[in-house]
């Protein structure tokens, strides 16, 4: 849509605006002309906005006169000065003056030119004008949009001599890499330096990858960042084009990836542990087996055979004294006890019968054996006679808390062990905390640490939550909390440091 200009008419009687109006008009221009007829109008007028000026050079005020009140009004108003007759030293004057046009009072057709002409550089400005708002807007979105990422918007170049620079690097560099915009935009080489040794060859190589094959630009790596001492995992992807003088530029992002790293390293190292724990417990189970097999085998297979012996003299025909049967009688049965006593003992190995009296029992009695078996003092304290608990449970919190005696008895060098077992808000307690030599970090990480693997894979299936630590004075303490019911919610977890 074109604009109506707004053309101030200095000099001009009414008839003469009348008729610029007219020509104006019968030439299709949209301008409306108005005039001004005294000097003291005129710096009124020019307090209003002017696309332009038109004067008559002899009249009052003169065509200088505006002139000098432009200049001191600071505006760059264009002005066109009509004279009566042509004089080149007028001209040359004016001009000189700032006038941007001098022409014959009389030359209607160099007017309506001048007026087209300006007409054309209003709308010139005007759209640019438009298109540096647009892109001032613009510009504004893109920054409150890359100020709002949760990481790192950049232009990085690679020119074709291998120089590279950052033509623009957001503020969030600050955080990520400890560098503001404008140090790596004058240092590009500062982003590499932060790159971990073992990772620069990686990204070397993704950077030509994408520049040779104009594919997008992946990488991940490590950046220990300007004044930072924590190793950071960063992200960086980014789109490539050529530009017109060869080189390539990138449009990319870079992520603080740490976190899911830490994560992915994590269920990585957990994944290996598992399966770790698998084959021990598989291997565990096999030697289990043997074990019992061999029991059975040599023990009760020998003791039925020894049996067998001794009955077999008994099924022929001879005639024997009584004595005789007497004593085979004496002696089956001497080997009969022996057979029922492992058989006991071979059940206790693989349930104690004790757990049928509770978890409370099955503790106390685990405890005298405990000390029987090593010398070790094991005192056990409960805050009830008895804990209602389902069999997988008991069993489990059980083996639990042999594994952590057979531990002591490894490892602690102790001298006493302190047993505390409760029930409270439907969660069952158990710590054992002994005054031996204390774990350290390196013992729980040790690659067959299983006893500790076991001992909190029980407690997670369960839904339970494991907790391991050495004492300040001596010894160490672990502890179990169990739901009765299999569950626990994430705010009832234990603080501290997990086994």
């Amino acid at each position: 849509m074109v604009r109506t200009l707004a053309i101030l008419l200095v000099g001009h009687t009414a008839a003469e605006a009348e008729q610029i109006n007219s020509l104006l008009r019968r030439n299709n221009l949209s301008a409306e002309a108005q005039r001004v007829e005294t000097a003291g109008g005129l710096s009124e007028a020019l307090q209003q906005r002017w696309d332009l000026v038109v004067a008559n050079e002899q009249t009052n005020p003169s065509a200088v006169h505006v002139l000098d009140v432009l200049a001191k009004l600071k505006l760059d108003t264009p002005l066109i000065v009509r004279i009566t007759r042509w004089d080149e030293q007028i001209a040359t004057c004016l001009f000189a003056a700032g006038a941007q046009d001098v022409l014959l009072q009389s030359d209607s057709i160099r007017l309506v030119a001048a007026v087209r002409g300006c007409q054309r550089q209003i709308e010139r400005l005007q759209d640019l004008y438009e298109a540096q708002l647009a892109l001032e807007r613009s510009e504004a979105r893109f920054r409150a949009i890359a100020s709002n990422l949760p990481g790192l918007v950049f232009q990085f170049v690679l020119e074709a001599d291998e120089r590279v620079f950052f033509p623009y690097v957001s503020e969030s560099s600050r955080t990520l890499l400890g560098l503001s915009p404008g140090y790596l935009q004058k240092n590009p080489d500062a982003f590499a330096s932060l790159i971990q040794a073992e990772d620069a060859a990686d990204y070397d190589r993704s950077l030509l990858d994408s520049c040779r094959q104009l594919s997008a630009w992946n990488w991940e790596g490590r950046i220990q960042a300007r004044g930072d001492e924590d190793i950071k995992w960063i992200s960086l992807r980014a789109t490539p084009r050529r530009t017109p003088r060869g080189a390539v530029l990138w449009d990319g992002i870079m992520l603080n990836i740490t976190r899911n790293k830490q994560i992915e390293l994590e269920i990585a190292r957990s994944r290996a542990q598992l399966e770790e724990l698998s084959a021990y417990s598989q291997k565990a189970k096999e030697q289990e087996r043997m074990r019992i097999a061999r029991e059975i085998h040599d023990d009760i297979g020998g003791t039925l055979t020894a049996i067998k012996c001794e009955l077999v003299p008994c099924l022929d025909n001879s005639s024997r004294a009584p004595e005789f049967y007497r004593n085979k009688a004496a002696a089956v049965e001497s080997l009969v006890d022996m057979v029922i006593d492992s058989t006991r003992r071979i059940a206790l190995d693989l349930r104690p019968g004790v757990l049928d009296c509770g978890i409370v029992a099955a503790v106390r009695w685990q405890a005298r054996e405990f000390n029987q078996r090593t010398g070790i003092a094991c005192v056990v304290a409960c805050n009830c006679e008895e804990i209602m608990l389902d069999g997988d449970l008991a069993v489990a919190i059980f083996r639990i808390f042999q594994e952590a005696l057979t531990n002591i008895a490894k490892h602690a060098h102790a001298a006493e062990v302190q047993v505390k077992l409760s029930e409270a808000d439907n969660q069952v307690y158990l710590e054992v905390t002994d005054d031996g030599c204390g774990i350290t970090r390196p013992d729980m990480n040790k690659v067959n640490s299983f006893g500790i693997r076991s001992m909190r894979e029980r407690c997670q299936q369960l839904g339970g939550h494991f907790y391991i630590q050495k004492k300040k004075e001596a010894g160490t303490e672990v502890m179990i909390r169990i739901p009765v019911n299999g569950r626990v919610s994430s705010r009832d977890r234990l603080g501290g440091q997990e086994g």
